[in-house]
């Protein structure tokens, strides 16, 4: 049977591979808006939140086989085939061929690039702060080619339309995910938590 990990036993495994503390800050974000898009769907949010945290568990020591390395290690630790299939599904047709198929798959493949580009809209602004952060900003800012050069902006229209959700409303809910863990992922700037 396989083991269901728990939300501290995933943080733990993220810790054991992942040195760089802004992948470990990127795997928070993106764990609070898979939790917040579980919640709007009543899907169970702690598995939700494992996908989220463990998505790049292979990237920092495994850079040239993220999304099959990953694949490996969760197996080896007797993790369900449920959690490696959507934690690979993020890399589709980037680095992987394991296509996102059930929704929360196909968040997670948006929410990813998404999370990053908002992320570098936050830290502009002289709040340095998701707390103030406003769709029409993330829209403008992701038709400014230079901007966060490395967000591949085609994976997320190409997500939000997988999610048949128009992108501003994807924007808007993986706006208020990432507010609701902005202390830890360093993005509450100067403003106070509501």
């Amino acid at each position: 049977m396989p083991q269901t990990l728990t939300r501290e036993d995933a943080f733990a495994l993220l810790n054991e591979y992942t040195k760089t503390e802004h992948l470990i800050t990127h795997a928070l974000s993106v764990e609070g808006v898979m939790r917040h898009f579980a919640a709007l769907q009543n899907e169970d949010a702690e598995k939700w939140g494992v996908v989220g945290l463990l998505h790049d568990l292979d990237y920092d020591q495994f850079p040239g086989e993220h999304c099959i390395k990953v694949q490996e290690i969760l197996r080896e630790r007797g993790i369900g085939e449920e959690i490696i299939h959507a934690v690979a599904s993020h890399g589709y047709g980037l680095c992987c061929d394991v296509k996102p198929e059930a929704f929360m798959e196909k968040v997670l493949y948006t929410v990813d690039e998404l999370t990053g580009l908002i992320t570098a809209c936050a830290l502009l602004r002289p709040s340095k702060s998701v707390l103030d952060m406003e769709v029409k900003s993330v829209k403008k800012k992701m038709k400014t080619k230079g901007f966060a050069a490395g967000v591949n902006r085609e994976v997320i229209q190409q997500g939000a339309e997988m999610m048949g959700w128009e992108l501003g409303d994807v924007i808007a809910e993986t706006i208020q995910g990432m507010r609701r863990v902005a202390p830890a992922i360093g993005l509450q700037g100067n403003l106070p938590m509501e």
